[in-house]
This record gives structure tokens, sequence and C-alpha cells, in this order.
């Protein structure tokens, strides 16, 4: 299975969400699932990947020109891709993903999750999409969801929709589910 993950690159995170991208890397490989994802070095981006290739997954990083010129291209990827910009590596991990994991992040992990979930409600793909919600950190997100349910933006019942789980227990429970 090939899992997407979209997360933080930001070095300056608490050590317990890069042990928790760690652990999920880690799972990734055990279970024999290829990683998709970023390609880029720092916090979430580097836990989940470099795990991920120790424990054996096939590590396909995505990356456009902007962040290579930054200096932050990953070394340790199976696959690198280069692509034209972030639109272009959003719709290319999407489209070569089996399930989609969003992790905690800062506005490319919020980026990431929506795009992937307004492609889905208009049919685009029917990719489950689980967002973990590591100590509550999207709770605020679930309010608005709540919020623009109860206003009748969004309807009663989505056919498409993020599912959030707690920990990655839950998570690996829903990525199991999904085979």
């Amino acid at each position: 299975m090939r899992v997407a993950v979209y997360c933080s690159a930001k070095d300056t995170i608490p050590a317990e969400y890069k042990a928790l991208g760690e652990a999920l890397g880690r799972w990734i490989g055990e279970q024999g699932h290829a990683l998709w994802y970023g390609g880029a070095t720092g916090g979430l981006m580097d836990s989940v990947s470099k795990a991920a290739k120790t424990a054996g997954a096939h590590v396909v990083g995505v990356i456009p020109p902007r962040i290579i010129a930054a200096g932050r291209k990953a070394e340790h990827c199976d696959e690198l891709i280069e692509v034209a910009n972030m639109s272009a590596r959003k719709q290319l991990i999407r489209s070569n993903a089996d399930v989609i994991v969003c992790m905690p992040g800062s506005y490319g992990t919020l980026d990431e999750m929506f795009d992937a979930t307004s492609s889905g409600v208009v049919g685009e793909h029917h990719k489950p999409l689980f967002v973990l919600n590591y100590k509550g950190f999207y709770e605020p997100l679930k309010q608005q969801i709540a919020r623009m349910k109860e206003l009748h933006f969004l309807p009663e019942t989505e056919h498409y929709f993020p599912q959030f789980v707690d920990t990655l227990e839950e998570l690996y429970q829903e990525i199991n589910n999904n085979k």
C-alpha cells in the first residue's frame, strides 16, 4: 500500500511530535508499505521518512525547485521526483497514494489536507484521508467543521470527509481496515 503523509517540516516542533513521526514511519516500513511524501528535510518529514526507510519502506519524495534551491532536498529517498511547483507536488502525491495521512503541521499541511478533501468531495478520488488529532491538535478544525455543518455550509451527510483519529493505534487500525 502507498501511504501519503502530509506533515510539518519545521525542526522547532516539540520532540514528542518527532517521535510520533518516527513511530508512524517505522510502522509504514514494518508493514511493507511505501511512503509518499514531500521530499524535504526537517521536522516530521525527516522523522517519518528516515524511520520508514530504516524499517524497509520504499520512500518516494516529491519536491519542487524552490525547496531544492533552499537546500532542503532529502538525501535518503529511494526515488526523488522533481515537479514544477507545490500544486504539482500535491497532485502527484495524492494521485499515487492509496491512503492519505495528515499529521500535525502548519499552512502547507493544512493546504494538502484541504486539497485532498475538496478533490475527494467533487469525486476526483475516493482515497481515505485520516487526520491524526494527536493530543487534540486538530480540535479547533473539528469545531469549525461542526460550525460549517450547523450553518449548512456542509451537508448533514457528507460522501467524502477527513476521518479524525486520536492515536497511532487508531490510525493503524483504520489503515488496515482500508486494505
